[in-house]
């Protein structure tokens, strides 16, 4: 399988800018004290921007080459691992975010799963994706297949209905534009 993600690190946010951090900061209802997951953070370009409203940050990714791209920007805590098996224990994280990353998982029920695992009561899970009903999200969707990345995309409900299926109470937001927000809050 091609590396597209270790091919990309050295430069990938040259390219790809940072979203707006205030609007994760609500999304994600920070600050907190304790601590954030971005599962598929790769080089951290979002979650980087969220470090002063949390006790700890951790970067999960398959690409440890963008990992190291976070570690020598952010000096955080990482850990090169698939979302479907996260080396954490249960209950680990007050807070779990994945950014653009869950069509890029090879098994995106498995990897909800896990999110949800390492999520502590009263927690809280923010997925963002493409939003698939909207074209532009389909050429892209298209393009990655050709560029033989293993991309699975889903629209917003779908993505809901799979988080919702453990128990957690979901919303979509979006942006009207590109991307659709899927929030979830675990109860206690």
């Amino acid at each position: 399988m091609l590396d597209h993600f270790g091919f990309l690190a050295p430069f990938y946010e040259r390219f790809i800018p940072p979203p707006d951090g205030e609007r994760w900061k609500e999304l994600l209802n920070l600050p907190v004290n304790g601590r954030l997951l971005d599962a598929g953070g790769g080089t951290g370009r979002v979650s980087g921007q969220l470090r002063p409203f949390l006790a700890q940050l951790v970067i999960s990714d398959e690409s440890p080459k963008m990992l190291a791209q976070a570690r020598e920007k952010l000096r955080c805590c990482t850990a090169v691992a698939h979302a479907e098996k996260l080396p954490f224990p249960d209950a680990s994280f007050e807070r779990v975010m994945v950014v653009d990353a869950l069509h890029h998982f090879a098994d995106q029920r498995r990897a909800i799963a896990e999110l949800v695992r390492v999520l502590k009561p009263n927690g809280r899970l923010v997925i963002e994706e493409p939003d698939l009903h909207k074209l532009v999200v389909k050429f892209v969707a298209i393009a990655e297949k050709v560029a033989l990345m293993r991309s699975k995309f889903y629209a917003p409900e779908a993505i809901r209905d799979m988080v919702a299926a453990h128990g957690l109470r979901t919303e979509i937001q979006t942006d009207g534009r590109f991307a659709a927000w899927v929030i979830a809050d675990k109860k206690d």
